[in-house]
């Protein structure tokens, strides 16, 4: 018995002795929202003393974010936020969400802020503005109010996208410590006592407790690879060189391949970052310019409207232009639009000179051919034309041995003519 209640005893101590670090890296999306609440569910599950998020993001997208601050407010464990390491932001949706913690810590030479909310389809018209600004402001009052930080100075990264250091967000009491990295957080936040979100005062012990990191399931981090608009940009191009290859030639089967591959990843990825159609249609408009410009005498006109299109296209690919980390860089866009155009030009000669090109094949491959008379064609007879022996008829008289070129077919049978001595 006194052994049950040792293990009884220890096994609760060797869960708590854990701290689940999780890290939201880059734009905050549904695959990095996915992983930071199921990261905050496991530590629910096993009863850690704390959780921390380690933040460094340019911001993202308002349902995500929201996944997340839900999951923070509702999770029985404490949730602290450090904005790491030295030269980390957490810019717009990331503010919200070190706001919405229960504790806020940030580093040395960091920033924060600059939650101003933007359309994914560009500027927005005054009134949209107004009732969007206004109900964001309305969203981090209520988070800062209820943790005890500066309501004004919260509500003014939103309204007027004010960004803060380290040391002015400590001074404006928007976070709570400065840290230097996660074990600092921890031994800072050893024996401090927090009040949760519920009004709830909870008693932090983390003596001994040591940080572990949270890996991203695989597939999270595949989707989390492809989730970026360079990457959607080069697989749907890709899905378009190999589709179009294999359609213009069928029978190569690796840019078919390859093609499929890339339109599914795309598909996949338009799961996780918000799509604009318009500028997927652009793309496509962009190819068949380029293809057009090989059958029409435009004098370039078709090429530069095709590069345009493809400019246009990729800029409006991603619905978040706001968020330069969400945008196809024009380093990218310049040369693939020239490598495209380059393509369809090639596959498109390909193709034209492939119908121009005689058929060599079939009945109408046997049309000119040459042969020579087995017999004499008066007007019947046989004649040997690639070797094979056909019956043959002929307008003209037509000796043994002479030359003949073959005019028609007729069901198996031949029209030829004298042809020319080789």
């Amino acid at each position: 018995m006194c052994a049950l209640g040792l293990f009884a005893l220890a096994s609760p101590l060797r869960a708590q002795s854990e701290i689940p670090v999780v890290e939201l890296v880059g734009v905050v999306h549904a695959v990095s929202a996915a992983h930071v609440t199921a990261a905050l569910s496991r530590a629910d599950a096993a009863g850690a003393p704390l959780a921390i998020i380690r933040v460094d993001t340019p911001g993202g997208y308002d349902t995500s974010m929201r996944q997340i601050v839900d999951k923070m407010l509702n999770c029985r464990t404490p949730v602290a936020v450090l904005v790491a390491p030295s030269g980390a932001r957490a810019a717009s949706a990331g503010f919200i969400i070190a706001i919405s913690a229960d504790i806020a810590a940030m580093a040395p030479g960091t920033n924060i802020g600059a939650a101003h909310p933007v359309s994914g389809m560009g500027q927005m018209d005054e009134t949209m503005s107004k009732k969007v600004t206004s109900d964001a402001a309305a969203y981090i009052r209520s988070k800062a109010e209820r943790r005890g930080r500066n309501v004004e100075m919260a509500e003014k990264a939103v309204v007027e996208s004010r960004s803060f250091t380290e040391k002015e967000a400590l001074d404006a009491k928007l976070i709570d410590l400065i840290v230097a990295d996660v074990p600092a957080l921890i031994a800072a936040l050893d024996g401090r006592e927090i009040t949760r979100f519920d009004g709830t005062r909870v008693h932090l012990a983390l003596k001994g407790a040591r940080p572990v990191r949270v890996e991203m399931k695989w597939h999270q981090a595949v989707l989390a690879a492809i989730a970026h608009p360079e990457i959607l940009f080069l697989l749907f191009l890709g899905a378009l060189a190999g589709l179009g290859t294999e359609i213009s030639h069928p029978g190569f089967i690796f840019p078919g391949i390859v093609g499929a591959v890339c339109l599914i990843l795309f598909l996949f990825a338009a799961q996780i970052i918000p799509i604009n159609w318009a500028g997927v249609l652009l793309i496509v408009l962009a190819v068949g310019l380029f293809a057009a410009e090989v059958k029409i005498a435009s004098y370039g006109l078709l090429t530069v409207g095709g590069v345009v299109a493809m400019i246009l296209g990729a800029m409006m690919l991603v619905e978040n232009p706001a968020v330069p980390e969400m945008r196809v860089p024009l380093t990218l866009v310049v040369p693939a639009a020239a490598g495209v155009a380059l393509w369809a030009t090639l596959l498109v000669r390909m193709v034209l000179r492939a119908q121009r090109a005689r058929v060599t094949t079939g009945a109408e491959g046997m049309v000119g051919a040459r042969g020579i008379a087995e017999t004499a064609l008066d007007p019947e007879g046989w004649v040997r034309v690639h070797g094979e022996r056909w019956r043959a008829r002929a307008e003209k008289p037509v000796s043994a041995g002479e030359p003949v070129v073959v005019r028609a077919v007729s069901g198996l049978a031949l029209r030829v003519e004298r042809g020319e001595q080789s």
